[in-house]
């Protein structure tokens, strides 16, 4: 594979020049040259999609809150409007590509109401999901026709079952796993290869040069220079 051909991701946005999981950084990541945006989705209190990695928002907002303590009102208010929407996100990256990544989904309700958001907001021909299997598999039973990137955190191949039961397209492994035998059993059993998050040059040099698919990094300017070259 020409590592021209990489899918470059920009790990939650542009997280070196703004605060990851905002609009924001989602854009700018866009205008560094990614071809898609990865984003953490998690549910309000009452329901609604947004974005954020962490269960609370003591990390990014300095605020000892639980999100799904919070409704999404409650959300926007604490942070000065700056935790977006699963909607606002939508509309913010026009028609690219976003890999939504679902930390602490484990039931299809959850899962659905992600899907049917995206389904509403039209965006559904370019959104796809990454998580671990119990996740992926709420969002396999909630959208029979999404398209799936199976995270593994080991090289122990998945159970056939799984893969019979998720139907992923891609296999998502931490980048540190990937070396050139996982490369070839990943093609050779009919799948695209996604890592995540190398970040310094060594690193995405390597993983070019072993031929993977896709490359969901926090520095998707330095991935896009190092394309091609």
């Amino acid at each position: 594979m020409r590592s021209d051909s990489v899918t470059a991701v920009a790990h939650r946005g542009a997280p070196y020049r703004f605060r990851e999981n905002t609009l924001d950084s989602l854009r700018s990541a866009l205008s560094l040259g990614a071809d898609a945006v990865e984003t953490d989705v998690r549910l309000t209190r009452d329901g609604v999609p947004v974005l954020l990695h962490d269960e609370t928002l003591k990390r990014l907002w300095e605020r000892e809150r639980p999100l799904l303590s919070l409704t999404a009102a409650e959300v926007r208010e604490l942070t000065g409007g700056g935790v977006p929407t699963l909607v606002e996100a939508l509309a913010a990256t026009g028609d690219r590509r976003v890999m939504l990544d679902l930390p602490g989904t484990r039931d299809v309700r959850t899962a659905r109401r992600v899907v049917d958001v995206v389904r509403e907001a039209g965006a559904a021909d370019r959104v796809y999901y990454c998580a671990d299997a119990a996740a992926m598999l709420a969002v396999r039973a909630a959208d029979p026709a999404a398209e799936i990137a199976l995270t593994r955190t080991t090289l122990a191949p998945a159970r056939p079952a799984l893969l019979e039961a998720v139907r992923p397209r891609w296999l998502n492994y931490r980048f540190s796993l990937v070396g050139r035998d996982l490369v070839a059993r990943v093609h050779d059993d009919g799948y695209l290869l996604s890592v995540w998050t190398p970040d310094t040059r060594r690193s995405l040099r390597r993983l070019l040069d072993l031929g993977v698919d896709s490359i969901t990094t926090n520095r998707v300017d330095l991935l896009c220079g190092l394309r091609g070259t």
